[in-house]
């Protein structure tokens, strides 16, 4: 019996190249949200970010990451990671989909930024995120597949990536390191 793993492999390593080439075609995009960033969380701003499924451990990094980073008078940016839970809305008697906007409706404010990251770009409850941020007076941002998509459609700006859900998902996390390494570059500055 011969093996299909390593032609399965091979399918899933070409597919993640292609991808990684259409992140690799958006880093001027990303650059210039390094740049966004840095003004906006180096004058007091603040990160909120949130994802669908395996995307919410990228938001998290992207947090953890950009909290190492110190504005000019020496405090840490403010950066943080929106989870929700059933038991959360279950206890306050809220549809789970709303969770995400209810965080971000009570957290985001004008000038802050919300960044957002669904690999299929269908999740409702991302989508309401990004409506509530609207509200606020947030700017929004997303990371998500192939566009177009619902997520992509409601915010200012979005990296649509194509490919496999698998892809796209692994694509995310150089996205969001090279987005942290745009925002250490520009240099946040303020105080």
């Amino acid at each position: 019996m011969t093996s299909t793993l390593p032609a399965i492999a091979r399918g899933h390593i070409d597919a993640l190249m292609d991808t990684l080439a259409a992140l690799r075609e958006q880093s001027g995009r990303i650059e210039r949200w390094g740049r966004l960033l840095a003004e906006r969380l180096g004058s007091g701003s603040r990160l909120l970010a949130a994802g669908s499924g395996e995307s919410a451990a990228e938001a998290e990094h992207l947090t953890a990451e950009l909290i190492t980073l110190e504005r000019g008078d020496g405090q840490p940016l403010s950066a943080i990671t929106l989870r929700t839970g059933i038991a959360d809305q279950a206890v306050a008697g809220y549809p789970e989909e709303d969770a995400l906007a209810r965080h971000v409706t009570a957290h985001a404010r004008a000038r802050d930024v919300v960044v957002l990251l669904a690999p299929s770009g269908r999740d409702n409850s991302l989508v309401l995120a990004a409506r509530a941020a609207h509200r606020s007076g947030a700017t929004t941002l997303a990371f998500t597949g192939h566009c177009p998509n619902q997520l992509a459609n409601v915010v200012e700006d979005a990296v649509c990536l194509p490919g496999t859900t698998a892809s796209v998902e692994e694509s995310m996390l150089a996205a969001v390191n090279l987005l942290f390494e745009a925002v250490e570059l520009a240099g946040p500055a303020g105080g």
